[in-house]
């Protein structure tokens, strides 16, 4: 009895495991357990989100000044290659010198690495010529321009490169004088024996000495001369911020320091006849980073005298 019930139990053990392991056969030949798994469900597929574009305000012309708009999610702008700072709600500044090429690019970066690039066309223009055949190129000795005029343009230099995070660009400008415009910018000027000169780089307004001289637009002052300089006379340099500023020049008298901020407006020279002149006058200069800019696209007509 004993040795039956011991092959029962036995042949009840090799029934359990045959669920498992085939009886007779060698482990190398025994079937591989076959896994069955259930595939994860497909990612959900995120909706294309469509590129924004730029929008422009501004004159698209040799001499102008944008203020543009960046699309939503730009994290960088760039004109020309060159990154350029962009304000919280997106927008920023660039402006065309009076001799930019007939195109301009400017790409934003957005924050998912997309970029969206458009290519400016820029309007060409035709310059007036102003010919001052009384008056020598240079109003001093050579030597003596030559020895006086580097510290001049270190210090005009030194004031562009200050960034007061003034917000006056934003605002529309006004005339800091008004008067008959007697020089526009961008023209070239031919000398005494017909030697040329720069073309000018601002716009002239004829207005006698002690004319009130405002402020175009809000901004912090970042030079004011204490001296005639040889060719701007007394100098007022005022910043509108995002690299955009103000030269004012040939001034009789600076009423505001340097560090102030001034408001669109304020009082803060007289106009004069110091530097290099034929008469009375305001020469008001816009420069954007080191393109020089027409005021008279920014500022717009001149309004009539009261």
């Amino acid at each position: 009895m004993r040795r039956a019930r011991r092959w029962v139990l036995g042949l009840a053990a090799m029934t359990a495991l045959g669920s498992c392991v085939e009886p007779g056969l060698p482990p190398a030949a025994r079937p591989a357990p076959v896994v069955v798994t259930t595939p994860p469900p497909p990612a959900p597929r995120m909706p294309a989100v469509p590129l924004g574009d730029f929008s422009f305000q501004g004159s698209m012309i040799q001499g102008g000044l944008l203020i543009g708009t960046a699309p939503p999610g730009t994290r960088r702008v760039s004109f020309n290659g060159d990154e350029v700072p962009v304000a919280p709600d997106g927008r920023f500044v660039i402006a065309f010198d009076r001799d930019a090429g007939p195109v301009a690019t400017v790409t934003a970066t957005l924050d998912d690495g997309r970029t969206v690039t458009r290519t400016l066309t820029i309007n060409p223009r035709a310059w007036n010529i102003s010919r001052l055949s009384t008056l020598p190129k240079y109003p001093v000795p050579m030597p003596e321009f030559e020895k006086l005029r580097p510290a001049e343009i270190d210090q005009i230099n030194a004031a562009r490169r200050q960034d007061t995070g003034a917000m006056g660009w934003r605002q529309p400008f006004m005339w800091p004088a008004t008067g008959r415009i007697s020089t526009l910018f961008g023209s070239q000027r031919i000398y005494r024996n017909g030697e040329a000169g720069s073309y000018h780089s601002g716009t002239d307004v004829a207005v006698p000495t002690g004319t009130p001289v405002l402020a175009p637009a809000d901004g912090v002052v970042i030079l004011a001369s204490d001296h005639p300089f040889l060719l701007e006379g007394n100098l007022l340099m005022i910043d509108h911020g995002m690299g955009l500023n103000s030269a004012l020049m040939h001034l009789s008298r600076i009423v505001v320091m340097p560090g102030q901020a001034v408001k669109r407006g304020q009082l803060v020279a007289y106009s004069g006849a110091t530097g290099r002149v034929t008469g009375a006058h305001l020469h008001w200069s816009l420069r954007w980073r080191n393109a020089k800019i027409d005021p008279l696209l920014v500022a717009g007509a001149m309004p009539a005298r009261e």
